[in-house]
Parts: C-alpha cells; structure tokens; sequence
C-alpha cells in the first residue's frame, strides 16, 4: 500500500459514504424535517475530492514510480465502485419520482462493468495484465461528466432554487447519461478486441 494506492482506497472509502448522506434523508425523512439543503455541499465535497484523488493518485505512481501491477488493478477497480455508487443513489431517487437516470442504462453500465472485469481474470491466467484503454479513459470522463450532471439535478431538487430548470437539465443528464453508455459499450468491444489480439498472439 504505497501512497499511490493509498489515494486510491481513501477514494473506495469515500463511495460508501456519498451513499449514505445522498440516500439518508430519503430513508430516515423524519431526522430532515427542516430539509436536506446541507447534504448538497457535503455530496459535492465528497464527489470532487473523489475525483480529485482518481486524478492524483495516478499521477503520483507515474511521478515517483510507484506503478505495480497491484495499482493497474485497485484503480479501476476503484473507479468503477465510485462510479457505480454514484449512479445507482441517481437510479434509486427515482423510485421517490426523482427520475434522474432510468435503470435500464445503469444494467448496461453494470453488465459492461462486469464484462471487462472478466476479460481481465482470463487475461490474467495468461499472465497478460490489460491495463485501462483510452477509450476506457474516454468512457471514466464521460461517467464523471454524467454522475455531475444528475448530481446537478439532485442539488437543484434539495435546495429548491431554479427549479424551472429541472426538467431542462433532467433531459440533459439524460443524455449526457446514454452518451456515456454508448461510449462504454464501445470501450468494452476495445477491450473484447485487445483480448482477442493477445490470445493470438500468446
């Protein structure tokens, strides 16, 4: 557990809690009877520090060469759990009318999620590591811009300000929300093809 890595597991710690401050006031409504205006910036802290430290702790295996095979795995791995965590509060607000993003493009994102991992596993019993693709990278980019896009939707909703906006910008997350699955079903066929290219080639 070198920095680099550290960075990493303080941003999988950081998952489990945007999950409870986002999800607690529509699980115990009776502790915000005054509203969950504070849960805004706490949500937002936590969602820019997260990926803050997803930028950082790259940054810091590269500049003191603390790359490992270890990090190629706990980042990503990383990645996907926050990510996955940040969606799913946003498909689950829906079931209170929220809406913000419909469940069947979060299978999608879970079923592409899972599909690389397993790719990974059999590249690994043949000792090749497959590291992130750029089109892997395009896709992170695209998730972060989505889960700030609806988590835009959920501030506005909480803090009660331009809400004539909300059915404006909930049409917009959307989007943004099926551009970034489009763009992870085609990393996933990336990856599909880089395996198949080392299992050739081993």
């Amino acid at each position: 557990m070198n920095l680099a890595n550290k960075l990493t597991f303080f941003r999988i710690i950081l998952a489990p809690v945007f999950f409870i401050v986002y999800l607690s006031p529509r699980f115990f409504p009776w502790l915000f009877v005054n509203g969950a205006v504070w849960t805004v910036p706490v949500l937002w802290i936590i969602f820019i520090v997260s990926e803050i430290t997803d930028y950082f702790d790259g940054l810091v295996a590269r500049k003191l060469n603390m790359s490992s095979d270890f990090g190629k795995f706990f980042d990503p791995f990383a990645d996907t759990l926050v990510q996955l965590t940040c969606f799913l509060c946003f498909v689950i607000d829906g079931v209170w009318g929220g809406g913000i993003l419909p469940v069947i493009l979060f299978l999608l994102v879970v079923y592409r999620e899972f599909g690389v991992l397993f790719l990974r596993n059999l590249m690994l019993k043949k000792g090749i590591i497959l590291g992130a693709s750029i089109y892997g990278k395009i896709k992170t980019v695209a998730y972060i811009i989505a889960a700030g896009a609806a988590l835009l939707v959920a501030s506005i909703e909480r803090l009660g300000f331009w809400e004539f906006l909300l059915k404006y910008l909930k049409i917009g997350a959307l989007i943004i929300f099926i551009i970034s699955v489009i763009i992870s079903i085609i990393s996933f066929i990336d990856y599909l093809i880089t395996y198949r290219k080392k299992k050739k080639e081993s």
